[in-house]
């Protein structure tokens, strides 16, 4: 598992990998696997990369054998992607702000779903390269705490963009720095301020989920190797589906929240425009 490996032995001209207690070493943070120039690329970032292709390419030729009359994969992506509008529906009221949004939820929950599934599929974590320290070739990148921050950071900011093109920019930035009176001033920081917190609750929530189930999988694998671990990794195939879940709907409840114009705003263009 991504993170967490046997501790190596270095030898002259082999190494050998320790299994006795103790052998297991945890890594909290991402390791490096090679450089370009100065910039060092990560494990988390290499499997990333990967699941950016992956969805990338499978969007690109799914695209290209678009039909009118649709077969069965197409039949079933039309099928995901009415389902998650009709959720956005529950949420956003309208089919046109469903479907304008689809973009960026459908995108979000995509991403993560994948990023998650691929980093339980054999052979991440096993693959290991061998330097000054033995290290996994592919991490899952949830398990980064950098993927999980610069996804929360690029969502938060998107949420932001989007509402200010919806109402527009001083509507939106209105409901941060208000000085009608000084209550709503209070108001519009604690607003401001909690952009900030949902960036960390976003962050610390996906990354801590995944990161604890892998290190679960690999210290149950590790103690007792056959069939055991085979209802936690169900465990975590569930588990990564209800962390994408839960982030993009957080995410569609915010876009909701940030087009949404308060009470006076509202009024106030509607008289304009009637």
């Amino acid at each position: 598992m991504p993170g967490v490996f046997p501790r190596a032995l270095a030898t002259e001209g082999r190494t050998e990998t320790t299994q006795e207690t103790g052998g297991v070493h945890i890594s909290l943070r991402a390791e490096e696997i090679f450089h370009i120039g100065s910039f060092g690329a990560t494990n988390s970032l290499v499997l990333s990369t990967l699941v950016f292709l992956l969805l990338a390419g499978t969007a690109f030729f799914g695209r290209k054998k678009y039909a009118l009359i649709p077969g069965k994969i197409q039949n079933i992506a039309e099928l995901l992607i009415e389902g998650i509008l009709d959720v956005m529906d529950s949420v956003l009221g309208d089919r046109k702000k469903s479907e304008k949004y689809l973009p960026l939820v459908g995108t979000i929950f995509l991403f993560v779903l994948s990023s998650n599934w691929l980093g339980l599929f054999p052979g991440v974590g096993s693959l290991v390269v061998r330097g000054v320290e033995t290290a996994p070739l592919f991490r899952a990148p949830a398990a980064d705490l950098n993927f999980t921050l610069a996804l929360a950071i690029v969502t938060v900011v998107a949420v932001n963009v989007l509402g200010a093109a919806a109402i527009g920019a001083g509507a939106h930035l209105g409901k941060f720095f208000n000085f009608k009176n000084p209550v709503m001033f209070f108001i519009g920081i604690l607003e401001f301020v909690s952009e900030f917190a949902r960036m960390v609750s976003f962050s610390f929530r996906l990354f801590g989920n995944v990161f604890a189930g892998e290190v679960l999988l690999t210290i149950v694998g590790f103690l007792v190797p056959y069939l055991v671990p085979l209802p936690f990794l169900f465990l975590e195939i569930f588990v990564g589906f209800i962390q994408a879940l839960i982030f993009s709907m957080l995410t569609l409840v915010f876009v909701g929240i940030a087009i949404a114009e308060h009470g006076e705003e509202a009024h106030e263009r509607q008289t304009v425009h009637g």
